[in-house]
């Protein structure tokens, strides 16, 4: 068996919202997905947190993973993740208890440290600038407690939460989390789908510096991973153009509801080297590419599982990418 076929396969959903079309549309388009990767055999399904974002309707995080999680069957579904400084830790223990009370055994809790939003918003959502910066590992500790087993000496509980054990899982794009998770003896997952630089020198800290503990007895590691396939190498670059727009808005400061694919962009060569440079992980090509370079990357960077993020304007075309995931995979 190769190496690629032996690596667990998942989904981010960044629940994008088209251009034209709306958020109901957005969560109906969801739940199709889930219930496709569940129909592929992928392991998890994770949705990301996001605030004030015209292009992104997961804001709710948790209320949307009980959505999904209700209308699919065998598949993980789970944060990638809870921006864990944005809100109280017993809240959170309290909403994922709730979700692991209503799908035991299918939730999992994927933990970050950005805002998920701009400076604004953030005072909107009454946090500081310095939120999770020296802080984390403290409101993770607290969080951790409120879903462990109950401490006869614990004044305050999570009901439910309280000894639901949820997965907790530590998400970064540098060696903070990596250390951290390796610390703790926790599975890490790194965001190569925006921020790919630090990539492997996370994978590094995370490996050699890793602390087996009873969540978790070696290092488990999963890569985000942006992948756009269609049926042959000239339609999916065509399609790229959709992934391409949204991060060049970003530059430009002026982000969107997801655009439909164009011909050719529209931007300078800074603008272009700085879209690369987002999309520096990216993997674009039809079938047989596809399975080349996803064994390329799984050969480079050992990762555990995959979590796939193909971002197209189209449902069918996404769906059809995760099909092609899925074969070259298999």
């Amino acid at each position: 068996m190769s190496q690629l076929a032996s690596t667990a396969l998942s989904v981010l959903d960044l629940a994008p919202i088209r251009q034209g079309g709306s958020a109901g549309e957005t969560f109906r388009d969801s739940v199709s997905l889930a219930q496709h990767a569940e129909s592929l055999g992928c392991r998890r399904y994770w949705l990301a947190e996001h605030h004030n974002i015209a292009g992104i309707a997961s804001a709710a995080t948790s209320v949307l993973i009980g959505h999904v999680a209700g209308q699919t069957s065998t598949i993980r579904v789970g944060s990638g993740g809870i921006m864990l400084p944005n809100h109280p830790p017993l809240v959170i223990a309290e909403q994922f208890g709730t979700l692991e009370t209503l799908y035991p055994g299918r939730i999992d809790l994927g933990l970050g440290r950005a805002p998920g939003s701009d400076g604004a918003t953030m005072r909107a959502m009454r946090r500081h600038a310095h939120a999770g910066v020296d802080d984390f590992p403290e409101r993770l500790e607290e969080l951790r407690r409120y879903l462990d087993d109950e401490d006869p000496r614990q004044t305050v509980k999570a009901v439910p939460g309280q000894g639901t054990h949820v997965p907790i899982w530590l998400l970064g794009s540098s060696g903070y989390s990596a250390q951290l998770a390796a610390k703790l003896g926790l599975p890490f997952a790194f965001a190569a789908q925006f921020a790919p630089g630090y990539l492997f020198e996370a994978l590094r800290l995370y490996r050699d510096n890793f602390r087996p503990s009873a969540h978790l007895e070696s290092p488990y590691a999963m890569v985000g991973l942006p992948v756009m396939a269609a049926d042959s190498d000239e339609m999916a670059h065509y399609l790229a153009t959709t992934a391409q727009q949204k991060f060049l808005n970003l530059i430009r400061g002026k982000p969107t509801q997801s655009l439909p694919p164009v011909d050719a962009l529209d931007w300078s060569p800074m603008e272009r080297a700085q879209v690369e440079q987002f999309l520096g992980a990216a993997i674009i090509g039809g079938p047989e590419t596809i399975k080349a370079q996803l064994a390329a990357f799984q050969e480079r960077t050992g990762a555990n599982e995959l979590m796939i993020n193909s971002d197209f304007y189209s449902h069918a075309d996404r769906l059809r990418s995760y099909e092609i995931v899925a074969e070259a995979v298999r």
